[in-house]
């Protein structure tokens, strides 16, 4: 029992205390410049290891095996082509061998050097080491309408919406294409506009797909353009090809190839994209999930370097998980962490920029049981090291609804899951024996206004923007906020007022006379 009462007026003595509070919170809400932010993008992950360094060379040798001894079907002739060129060899049964030596000599020449560029440099990405990004993706057909309670199909406004959002979020490091816009039937018109939608709303990294080969060069003038001419975009190509070449089990997948070998003959990064769900398209065993993976995407890699010698190429391993009892997709499960957590590693074993997907829950909603799944899955695929982390912001529904509210809380999750991966400094300073001396012998007997506490408030902690950590008496004052209904509101103010000029008004007229742009013309206002 307190020996004050609540209710009882404190001394006056407080208020210089209760003042002191107000002004640290109000440093705190200031923002931050880069010398002194707590987390950024980039910071190196890989203390989290699934799996031991005996598993990793037993999941390589069971991949080179079924590289070498199984193969993958389906090929293109142009795929088998290029492949033959370093070593594949084409078997009788129609499925395409990589022998060991092919493999390895891949793997020892292949870029690990590259950027993933954004049109502002400020935010270009470099996934080398363990360096750890996270960001949007997928093909959800259906936006989360929180203050309904319902799904509805989403639209290519909503797409541009997503990227304005996507812009002002720090956590948030790139933007790929999280839904189809499904009022456009056209399906060139929707590779088209999706792509326009993106540049439009951010001048973060884009990712994006393509339906056909042949739409692919009509992209191409598009970025071009944006770039201010096809030598700018190769020199910073800010818009990468996510490109499903194989249909899992261990298949190629004929159009997505086709798309892919003009993408890299237009200068784009590949993200080579494997997604194979256990228990159905992918071993239901976690272990040969992550081999099937790997072999895919290895298979991916020397096609791309036959086309290009040393393109740049996402290493994409995106195995998903199952519920064995319905053959659903369970992406928010902790095998799915487990799952991406160990292809970031296996990504690291090989020195190759690798991208995997995590924080695409299950829940419909942005509720309790979506910040369980989400959280779970950061923090073990960014502690893992994996570099770039797909899906990480406003997946719900196992991929299919896409939540804009949802990016303002993930974006606070994703900075608590970023302090995680940076870990915990240990030197001479951070061990603090002077500062106990201060305080201990010379001191107050508290840290509060110490030295060391004033000097690592802001670069040691993390303060998320949403939630809060008021105590309930603060909490009530404050007409007891609930932060579902403040993403609602932050969503609604942004959406109203910020209305980036990501294009200029001269190529944004070029681009409408020589494409079938159907958003409206200029900011976009609704």
């Amino acid at each position: 029992m307190s020996l004050i009462d609540e209710d009882t007026p404190p001394p006056a003595r407080r208020a210089g205390r209760a003042g002191g509070r107000q002004a640290r919170r109000d440093m705190r809400a200031a923002p931050l410049t880069a010398d002194v932010r707590p987390i950024k993008a980039g910071m190196e992950g890989g203390t989290y290891k699934p799996l031991s360094d005996s598993d990793v060379e037993k999941v390589n040798e069971a991949v080179l095996d079924v590289l070498e001894n199984i193969g993958l079907s389906q090929a293109t002739p142009t795929c088998v082509t290029a492949c033959e060129k370093l070593g594949a060899i084409m078997g009788d049964d129609g499925r395409l061998r990589f022998p060991r030596q092919t493999v390895l000599e891949t793997i020892k020449n292949a870029n690990r050097s590259f950027a993933v560029h954004g049109r502002n440099p400020e935010h270009d990405m470099h996934p080398q080491g363990k360096k750890v990004y996270f960001g949007t993706a997928g093909a959800a057909v259906h936006v989360v309408d929180v203050e309904k309670n319902e799904y509805r199909e989403s639209q290519l406004r909503d797409i541009y919406d997503a990227a304005r959002i996507v812009e002002r979020l720090d956590n948030i490091h790139f933007f790929q294409r999280p839904m189809v816009a499904r009022d456009v039937e056209n399906p060139l018109k929707m590779d088209l506009n999706t792509l326009y939608a993106a540049l439009s709303g951010t001048t973060k990294h884009v990712g994006t797909s393509f339906t056909l080969a042949e739409y692919v060069p009509e992209a191409l003038k598009m970025m071009y353009k944006v770039a201010g001419g096809e030598d700018q975009f190769r020199a910073r190509p800010f818009v990468s090809n996510t490109n499903c070449f194989v249909v899992p089990p261990l298949r190629f997948a004929a159009d997505a190839c086709d798309v892919l070998e003009e993408c890299v003959r237009g200068g784009m990064p590949i993200l080579l994209l494997s997604a194979g769900q256990a228990g159905a398209t992918a071993p239901a065993a976690i272990a040969g999930a992550v081999v099937q993976a790997v072999a895919e995407v290895l298979a991916g890699l020397v096609y791309v370097n036959a086309l290009e010698p040393g393109h740049p190429a996402i290493f994409g391993t995106w195995p998903f998980v199952s519920d064995l009892r319905t053959g659903a997709m369970s992406g928010g499960s902790g095998e799915q962490a487990l799952l991406t957590a160990a292809c970031g590693q296996m990504a690291n074993f090989y020195n190759l920029p690798g991208g995997s997907a995590a924080g695409m829950c299950d829940s419909k909603m942005p509720d309790i049981q979506a910040g369980w799944e989400k959280g779970i899955a950061y923090v073990l695929a960014g502690m893992a090291g994996t570099n770039i982390i797909y899906e990480a912001a406003g997946m719900h529904g196992s991929l299919m609804g896409f939540c804009l509210e949802s990016l303002f809380l993930d974006n606070d999750a994703l900075g608590q899951a970023m302090r995680c991966v940076r870990g915990i400094e240990v030197n001479e300073t951070t061990l603090s024996v002077d500062a106990m001396r201060d305080v201990c012998v010379d001191g107050p007997g508290h840290y509060l206004g110490h030295e060391q506490t004033l000097d690592l408030m802001q670069r040691e902690y993390f303060y998320p923007d949403l939630a809060n950590r008021f105590s309930p008496k603060e909490w009530a004052e404050l007409g007891k906020p609930d932060i579902v209904q403040m993403a609602i509101e932050r969503k609604n103010k942004v959406l109203s007022e910020f209305f980036p000029d990501h294009i200029d008004r001269e190529t944004d007229s070029w681009l409408r006379e020589n494409f079938s742009i159907l958003l409206p013309r200029g900011q976009m206002r609704p």
